[in-house]
């Protein structure tokens, strides 16, 4: 048997963030990892909201290969036939320090695989975690490639299909609501092309969030961030929205469609497909948080459910990195009081209670129901669309006054359906 003082199961950026934590303060940490190398299997829109956990890393992510600090915001309504964008930028995002940036998470994952490294951590790929193991209540290591691997701490970092903290007793299964698959493309295009196609300079990038017909009026949008020499493209699906009616959602089938809009091929043509890759995502919100931590076990990252989607803004990074370094610091305080059972590492809870993490969770602990309403990605982005273009058209004969065009869309019904949904909206 070997013997570790902690074990982390997934080099994700929870998993490394608490690899690179506990090694630094000496510990002898074990990272496993399915896949071939550290962000092999790692999937995300690509954006790392940096503000956050800064100071959780001082000196450490001024150095990460990130790719471009995102300076535009945009939100596109789309309807069948038309569609609605709204962009934003201001001074503040293109202030040092910057709020946010694309970000290859193959390569930053690697990149922050070698810190840990550096540090002293031991990382092995290629190695699946088949089960916990545990002495009467309490975890006591992992069963890997058939390999007893024990230690005082088991943290379960790998992802949101993770069994470990079922296995340890920790929740059970998950409901579809609570989650969402995604898909992505990297399409590599060169970086002249990039910042002409979106009014860029320099380093310059862009987010975009695409929501109605881009799931066919259902949970979920598309998204489009610019990186250094490379656009990061990809559909998200609600898997609760899809199942209810009896349908498995065509996740791939989506994403072709959508790059098939004309708003999607002019900002990709050209371009080069280099990178695929399809992930199941948490979207329950606070409300699917189970219990973080055991006798022997704490949980971080995608595997605790920790992303947050509030509509205009989609999280899970800065989440996982914080939620890796918590853990490990519920360690260390462990060391020091000479045990590792539930009622000691529960401090965890605090840490994260006490932090951005689930402040923010329990701030928006209302988003996942009020995103679950249908009209926010069927009946809007039709209404919108049809709204402006009667508004826009100019027909062969007299145009019609704006105030019967306003009612013919806005009827009293539809004004009173609205007032609900600001106000449901208002929860936010």
């Amino acid at each position: 048997m070997d013997q570790f003082d902690a074990i982390v199961v997934g080099a994700g950026l929870a998993g490394l963030a608490a690899a690179y934590t506990l090694a630094g303060a000496g510990f002898e940490v074990l990272v496993l990892e399915r896949g071939d190398y550290p962000g092999a299997k790692n999937v995300s829109g690509g954006r790392l909201y940096i503000n956050p956990v800064r100071d959780l890393f001082p000196g450490l992510l001024e150095k990460a290969p990130l790719e471009r600090y995102i300076a535009w915001e945009g939100i596109t309504l789309m309807a069948a036939d038309r569609s609605v964008q709204m962009s934003y930028t201001g001074r503040e995002l293109r202030e040092e320090p910057r709020q946010s940036y694309s970000v290859l998470r193959s390569r930053f994952d690697r990149w922050l695989a070698a810190q840990a490294e550096k540090k002293g951590a031991t990382i092995l790929t290629g190695i699946r975690v088949d089960d916990v193991i545990k002495d009467s209540r309490k975890v006591t290591g992992v069963l890997a490639g058939g390999e007893d691997l024990r230690a005082e701490v088991v943290l379960a970092c790998d992802g949101v299909l993770s069994l470990i903290p079922e296995r340890a007793g920790l929740r059970t299964p998950g409901m579809p609501r609570d989650h969402a698959v995604g898909v992505k493309e990297v399409i590599a295009l060169d970086a002249g092309t990039i910042n002409e196609r979106f009014h860029l300079e320099g380093d310059e990038g862009a987010a975009y969030l695409y929501v109605g017909d881009a799931t066919r009026g259902r949970f979920g949008g598309g998204f489009l961030y610019t990186n250094k020499e490379s656009l990061s493209l990809g559909i998200v699906a609600g898997l609760g929205d899809f199942l209810k009616d009896g349908q498995s959602p065509d996740v791939p089938g989506l994403l072709d469609r959508f790059k098939n809009r004309p708003e999607i091929t002019r900002l990709i043509r050209g371009g080069t497909p280099v990178e695929y890759a399809a992930h199941v995502i948490p979207e329950g919100g606070f409300r699917a948080l189970g219990r973080l931590w055991g006798d022997g076990i704490l949980v971080a990252g995608d595997a605790a459910g920790l992303a947050l989607n509030i509509g205009f803004t989609v999280r899970g990074m800065e989440y996982a990195l914080a939620s890796g370094c918590l853990a490990a610091q519920a360690v260390l305080r462990a060391k020091e009081a000479g045990r590792f059972d539930a009622d000691t590492l529960s401090v965890y809870e605090r840490l994260l209670e006490d932090s951005f993490v689930l402040k923010d969770f329990r701030n928006f602990q209302a988003a996942p129901a009020v995103m679950e309403n249908p009209r926010f990605f069927d009946h809007y982005p039709e209404t919108i669309g049809d709204l402006l273009r009667d508004i826009y058209a100019v027909p062969a004969g007299p145009k019609e006054r704006l105030y019967p065009t306003l009612r013919k869309i806005l009827r009293p019904g539809e004004i009173w359906s609205l007032f609900k949904d600001l106000k449901a909206m208002a929860r936010l």
